[in-house]
């Protein structure tokens, strides 16, 4: 399954957006409102559940110094991969692209692209606002 968000530009520079994403703790302001819990579990992992959903732990599994940030499930029952690709326009602007990436079946793929959809669309809108 894959959800892509629209490209949402940034008033901050692609090194200024890179160093916000690869610092998970920055995720946080990134949640949605639903959002019922968050912790930092390491320098490169977190857990956020949004209320009515289960716990997710993301871990930073690659970084491209100022063009992207790959996370990814820190369990193996749920793999997927939310990316986020930065891209200068100009000393001060850049744009990101989120991208969440998962091998689901088709039942569990119809009853998460709505929610994940959202989740995304609301990280990207809320990056946005930085």
């Amino acid at each position: 399954m894959h959800v892509e968000t629209p490209v949402q530009k940034v008033n901050k520079s692609q090194q200024e957006v890179f160093e916000f994403l690869h610092d998970v703790k920055n995720f946080k302001s990134l949640m949605p409102d639903t959002i019922s819990k968050f912790e930092v579990l390491s320098e490169d992992k977190f857990l956020f559940a949004l209320k009515g959903m289960p716990e997710i732990v993301l871990k930073r599994k690659e970084a491209y110094p100022h063009e992207k940030i790959v996370l990814g499930a820190a369990s193996d029952k749920l793999p997927f991969t939310l990316t986020g690709t930065i891209r200068s326009i100009g000393a001060s602007e850049s744009e990101v692209v989120l991208s969440f990436e998962g091998e689901f079946n088709a039942m569990m793929a119809m009853m998460i692209k709505t929610p994940i959809t959202n989740f995304m669309g609301t990280l990207s809108e809320n990056l946005g606002k930085l």
